[in-house]
Order: structure tokens, then sequence, then C-alpha cells
């Protein structure tokens, strides 16, 4: 406990030593400079562009997230396509029966017992039950990654690749299924559930268990502790501050701009915002799984729906859009601006679109009620799909068909993105923009809940998980719902970015060290399955 209370100091005393030479500028502006100063090397790493010709460089974190994709597609024998309806049918409960029990309720082993040397951890965790339905957690990880990536990450992609950037962006969700798979099954195998029930899973403890298991234990604690740190971060700032500050934003020039009551009150929307996570984020994640469970399928359907009609009215144009989309994807401007434009831009700004690769969402399915890993694999595969596939294409074909793709004059910003594409569906639907701007901020607020969930997992983990370390870090990530609502902090959620994306890294050298065990969960959940 002191070892880690002492790294994160270590870890912050650069921002408190380059706070002190701050100039006379504005609080906020003050801490961005110092903190921009002490972080920036971290964000370069993680951001490091490697140069392939005079024209393009790709972020090399880019690469394990693709080639890991790609890897588990084909070790998993196309699960990704294969267990579409499969995971179709264990959301709709077909398969409920299976668990042995009613309403996924397991008596609680009184043995430890063991399984071939797998870690007895594991088994324990089988006589417990978990905290929410196989759809509540499917729809608690989609709330964090359906959001404002769908709106603003998706329009600044289509203006820097063209229409061809939408190909890839399908390509790079359809391969994220694969990775969804693998770590989310992990997150169910490795989870700790305390005596009343509460989980406490994700890739800080199959990092730490699974690699034990397999004699590399101190390799697994060294990730471990990595992972937290990176997602304590990445929760403060991209799935906290950022969505605070652009719904502020929207909200704001919506309505009226700097004529707007709210001009400059940017805390009194951050206290209002914070007061209604609090009250979510203090019951935990059967709290927050409610509220998801009624938001996400809500906001996904009027989006949607919207998308749909706009495809409708200009019906002549569809045959138009995907031609473009065909012919951009495999031109220099196409390909370069599918992976700069959806596989960088859409994924720094937006946090990846559906998160695959990066273990978050593991945190959020491993609450699940279950006694078969595999089965929430399957179930978390269908996220990158409804996400990216679904909700982004969507977004894409508006955009193109609608006219407001222009490659010679990209929105420089989140802020322009979201009015891009609120421009785009208003062209058709003139009432829409508002509707719009409301499912920013309900994109914002369930984004937000979820990940203080993915935070508080690591916080409990590095720090203990008693009520004083859980309500600490609940009230602080209130507090900096209303400084993202009211300051500047460009550098600060720039790396908050990097640590996100930082998260890839511990987390894929484990998805690729305990494929195999996920493996042997696929085979036992299909076993069981087939005798339905």
């Amino acid at each position: 406990m002191k070892k880690r209370l002492l790294a994160l100091v270590v870890f912050l005393l650069p921002v408190l030593a380059y706070a002190q030479e701050a100039a006379k500028q504005g609080i906020d502006e003050r801490i961005d400079q110092a903190f921009g100063k002490a972080t920036g090397w971290f964000v370069n790493f993680i951001f490091y562009q490697i140069p392939f010709t005079d024209q393009v460089s790709v972020y090399w974190v880019l690469f394990p997230l693709i080639i890991g994709a790609t890897y588990f597609t084909f070790y998993f024998n196309f699960i990704n396509f294969r267990g579409f309806f499969t995971s179709i049918r264990i959301v709709k409960g077909n398969y409920d029966d299976i668990e042995g029990r009613e309403d996924h309720l397991v008596e609680v082993a009184d043995t430890v017992f063991t399984d071939d040397g797998d870690n007895p951890d594991t088994i324990r965790v089988e006589g417990h039950h978990g905290e929410v339905s196989h759809f509540q957690a499917l729809t608690a990880a989609l709330s964090a990654t359906v959001g404002l990536g769908n709106i603003a990450g998706v329009a600044i992609a289509v203006s820097l690749g063209g229409a061809g950037a939408t190909f890839w962006m399908i390509i790079a969700g359809l391969l994220g299924m694969a990775s969804k798979f693998v770590e989310c099954t992990l997150g169910v195998k490795y989870r700790d559930i305390e005596v009343d029930g509460t989980v406490y899973g994700g890739p800080f403890y199959y990092l730490r268990k699974g690699l034990k298991v397999k004699n590399l234990g101190g390799l697994g604690k060294v990730l471990a502790f990595m992972f937290a740190i990176f997602c304590i971060g990445g929760s403060f700032g991209g799935g906290n501050m950022f969505q605070a500050n652009q719904s502020f934003k929207l909200l704001e020039y919506m309505t009226g701009g700097e004529a707007s009551f709210l001009h400059d009150r940017g805390w009194l929307f951050g206290l209002i915002m914070a007061i209604l996570v609090g009250i979510v984020i203090i019951g935990g994640i059967k709290k927050i799984a409610k509220v998801t469970d009624k938001i996400v399928p809500f906001m996904v359907v009027i989006y949607v729906a919207a998308s749909i009609f706009i495809l409708i009215v200009k019906y002549d144009m569809i045959g138009h859009a995907f031609a473009q989309i065909l012919d951009g994807a495999f031109t220099g401007r196409g390909i370069v601006g599918g992976v700069a434009g959806v596989l960088v831009q859409g994924f720094r700004r937006a946090a990846f679109s559906n998160e695959a690769g990066i273990g978050s969402a593991s945190i959020a399915h491993s609450a699940v009620r279950t006694k078969y890993p595999a089965s929430e694999g399957m179930v978390a595969l269908l996220e990158p799909f409804i996400d990216t596939v679904v909700v982004c294409t969507m977004t894409a074909l508006v955009l193109i068909i609608t006219g407001y793709v222009d490659p010679s004059n990209p929105p420089s910003s989140d802020a322009q993105a979201i009015l891009m594409t609120s421009s785009a569906f208003g062209s058709v639907i003139s009432w829409f923009p508002y509707v719009l701007t409301l499912a920013v901020l309900l994109f914002a607020f369930s984004t937000m809940i979820s990940w203080s969930y993915y935070g508080f997992q690591a916080w409990s983990y590095l720090f203990g998980r008693s009520k004083k370390n859980e309500y600490t870090y609940k009230l602080l990530f209130c507090v900096f719902v209303i400084i993202g609502s009211a300051a500047s902090l460009n550098s600060v959620i720039g790396f908050s970015d990097a640590m996100i994306f930082a998260m890839m890294v511990p987390n894929m050298v484990g998805l690729v060290l305990l494929a195999p065990k996920v493996k042997v969960e696929l085979n036992k959940y299909l076993t069981a399955i087939k005798k339905v």
C-alpha cells in the first residue's frame, strides 16, 4: 500500500514542480501549461508517429491493436463472425438454463477446488454470483464507448480521409470484436468476488492471476500495476473532463453561444452534472447498469432511426455513397485517411471508439452473473459491432450523403466536428440538432458513469477496497466533472488520452499470453450450449 502511494506521489511530483513556474495567467491555463511541461515526454512517447513517407506517419500504438486483433481473429477461428448469432441468443437469455440455477445465483462453495493446475480463485468465483445480467453488462460497457467518438471522431475521420475512411473503420470494428471477446472472457475468468457479492475484475486481476498460473507472476504484477495507474488517469481525463468539457461547449453553442446564459458558467453546468453523476455512481455497478440499460438502447435507437430516416429520404444517393466508400478505400487518400483518420484521430479523441484491446470494457463485463467466462466474452464481441460497424457507419453515411465531407476543410476540434455532424442531420431533419444535443449530453453522462466504475476498480486495486477509499475516489471524480466543464485543460486531457492508449500495452501482452486459457473456456461453453 505504502509503495503504491509513494509511486503515485513520485508520478505527480513533476506537476507540482512545474506548477510553481506558471506565469500570470488564468488558473486553468497555468495548470495546463505546467502539466504540459511535466507530462509532454509521456504524451510524445505514446503518440510517437513512425514515418513511412514524407506525407504518411502512423502512430506506433496502432500496430499492437491491429496486429493483435487480426491474430485473435485467426487464433479463434473467426469467432467474431461465427459466434455472432450465438452472442445474440445469449443476450436474449436462450442459454440461461445451462447455468443450473435461477436468476444466475449459485451457492457459495465451502471448499477451494483445483482444476488441472488452474488458479483456484477461478473456481471460487464460479461458485459465487455476479452483479448484473448479460444485457446490463453489455450496455454498461457500451455506455463508455458509444459517445463523442461516434459523432465527432467519425466526422474528423471522414473529413481527413474522405468517404473511403468508412471502409477501414468497419474493418477495424470487425477485427476488434475478436480482441473484445478475449479480454472480456479473461475478465470473468480471473475476477474476484467479495462475500457480499461485489465484483472486482478487469485486466489488473487477469494479468496478475493469469500470468501467475503461467509462472510469470512477477511480470503479471508489474503489468497489472501499470494498467491500474493508466486506467485511473484515463478515468479522470478522457472518461470525465473531456466528456464534460465538450458537452458543455455544445450546449453553450446551442443556447446562444456568447449570448447564452451559460456563457462563462461552465462551473454551474459541471456542478449539476457532478450531482447527477454522483447520485448514480454511489450505487456501484448495479445502479450504473440500471441506468445504462435504459439510456444506451434509447440513445442508439434514436440516433440510428434518424440516420435511417435520412437514408430513406436520400435513397437515391445511397448507391453513390457506397461507391465513394469502396472507391476511396483503395486510393491513397482513402488508405491514409482510413488509418490516420479513423484509427488515429478517432482513437485519440474518443478514447478509441470501441476500446477493443484497451482492456477497459472487461472491467464492466466481469460483473456479469455467469459461471461460464466465455459466455460473456461472446456477448462482449457485439460491442464493437454496435459501436463501430453500426453507429459509426451510420454517422459516416449521413455525412457523405448530405455532402458534409470536405477534406480541404476538416474540423479542427471535436466541438466543430459535433457541429458538423449536427448540421448534416439538420439539413434533412431541421429540429434534430436539438435532439442531437440531448444525445451528446446523454452520451457524455453515460460515458462518465461507466468510466467512474473503471477508475474506481483501478483505484481499489491499488489502494484497497475500504469504503473510505471508495468514497475518496468517487468524490474526486465528481470534482473533476466540475473542473472539466469550467476549465480549458488541453494538456491534461491530452495526457489522459495517452494514458488510455497506454493501457493497451500491458493489456495486449496479457491477452496474447493467456489466449490458450480463453480457448479452453470457449470450448467448454460451446460444448455446454450444444446440449441445450
